[in-house]
């Protein structure tokens, strides 16, 4: 059931800003090859620890050269820890091929590109992309100070260079420290056409705002990225259910109250899995049949009516048979 991995070297790692790290990954050998970067896609790290953990690339368009940046997070549960004060230029750890739930829409006539603190990983590759295909983008950068908020520098950079090429682009910094609180993104995002796109990636209660904004202006082409579950997604139950997996033929009974991965890893399967959230696509596998109730915060209102894939680390089954392509 996993899908295979890619050997990477660890190449640099370099400061950004305050507890935030760059990391730039390269082919470990000569036959491994890395697919071609894109905008709003993450890659998983596979850590010496034994965890797995998602990470947003920087760099879109580039092949055979990986880039994430990682905030060394206060309340982390060992990925952003181990990453801050083990990792080294030179070691080799599996990294799996990039996955994009976060897709840009490239034929957009105009984008709003919002980030709050860390957030900003997969922003700034849209923000690169974006310029480089010409289109008219805005930038809207919050951070709690100005010493935590990564690629200030590159931004600046990147809008200064744009400016002597026309290229239409606007950016707007809101420090909390500098502004005397959070943002008001009602009023940061009023008066945009309604068929801007509008893209966010930050903590869930920027994210939590930010949908509350855009649902009170009225606009309908609103992306985000969460990198935790929101705090009111409720645990869902379900009778005890029968998972059949036509690829490898094996039956899996899951017992009341027990996610299927956990179900899938008791019976001495090896799906992929990383966040155990519903926010990351590690664990998604097509659905040939069965009434899902899927709880992720990835797949669209559309998707999760058509029911043509799942992730098993929180969306459940209703019905007692569900038949997965594994």
């Amino acid at each position: 059931m996993p899908a295979s991995n890619l050997q990477a070297l660890v190449f640099n790692i370099r400061f950004e800003a305050k507890d935030i790290i760059s990391i730039e990954l390269r082919p470990a050998r000569p036959d491994v090859v890395f697919p071609t970067t894109e905008a709003g896609a993450h890659i998983d790290l596979h850590l010496g620890n034994g965890l797995v953990r998602s990470y947003s690339l920087t760099n879109p368009g580039d092949e055979n050269r990986y880039v994430i940046a990682v905030l060394n997070d206060k309340n982390s549960r060992g990925g952003s820890s181990y990453l801050h004060q083990q990792l080294r230029v030179g070691q080799v750890i599996e990294i799996s091929a990039p996955r994009n739930f976060f897709r840009l829409n490239e034929s957009a006539g105009r984008s709003v590109l919002i980030a709050g603190g860390i957030g900003i990983t997969p922003i700034y590759a849209m923000l690169q992309r974006l310029l480089d295909l010409g289109s008219s983008v805005e930038l809207i950068y919050c951070a709690r100070n100005r010493d935590e908020a990564a690629y200030i520098e590159n931004i600046n950079a990147l809008t200064k260079h744009t400016a002597m090429s026309k290229t239409p682009i606007a950016v707007q910094y809101h420090f909390d420290g500098e502004k005397g609180g959070p943002p008001d993104l009602t009023h940061l995002l009023a008066g945009r056409p309604l068929d801007t796109h509008f893209y966010c990636c930050g903590p869930g209660p920027m994210l939590d705002a930010y949908e509350k904004a855009c649902e009170a202006l009225g606009q309908v082409n609103v992306h985000l990225e969460r990198f935790s579950a929101a705090k009111d997604m409720q645990q869902v139950t379900t009778d005890s259910y029968r998972v059949e997996l036509k690829r490898s033929g094996e039956i899996v009974q899951v017992p009341s109250g027990v996610s299927l991965l956990d179900a899938l890893l008791q019976a001495g399967l090896k799906p992929d899995f990383s966040c155990r959230e519903g926010v990351c696509g590690s664990c998604e596998i097509k659905v040939i049949s069965g009434e899902v109730d899927h709880r992720d915060q990835i797949l669209t209102k559309q998707e999760k009516a058509a029911n043509k894939s799942m992730m098993i680390c929180v969306s459940v089954c209703r019905s007692s048979v569900l038949v997965l392509d594994a």
